[in-house]
């Protein structure tokens, strides 16, 4: 495939038919190790996605308590002190 100096590209036929894309499909690309995906993204796939996630997220508000530690001061804790890092 070649790119198009409006940096189009198109999606040969037999993919298209495999992966159910027709005019109007949101598809993306993911840069990945070796290259890049397509990935399709149905309306319906990304709303029952989102619907979950937001489900699961209702779930766990207020879960976690800091006891008034801001975000640093948690990581720190978690992590430990950096000592790859110059403080100064």
């Amino acid at each position: 495939m070649r790119v198009t100096e409006k940096g189009q590209v198109t999606i040969p036929k037999e993919i298209r038919d495999h992966l159910g894309i027709q005019p109007g499909s949101e598809v993306d690309f993911i840069p990945s190790r070796d290259g890049a995906l397509l990935v399709v993204a149905s309306p319906e796939s990304t709303g029952a996605a989102a619907k979950k996630f937001r489900e699961w997220a209702d779930q766990v508000v207020g879960m976690l308590d800091l006891d008034g530690q801001t975000t640093d001061e948690f990581m720190t804790w978690i992590r430990g002190e950096r000592d790859d890092i110059d403080a100064g």
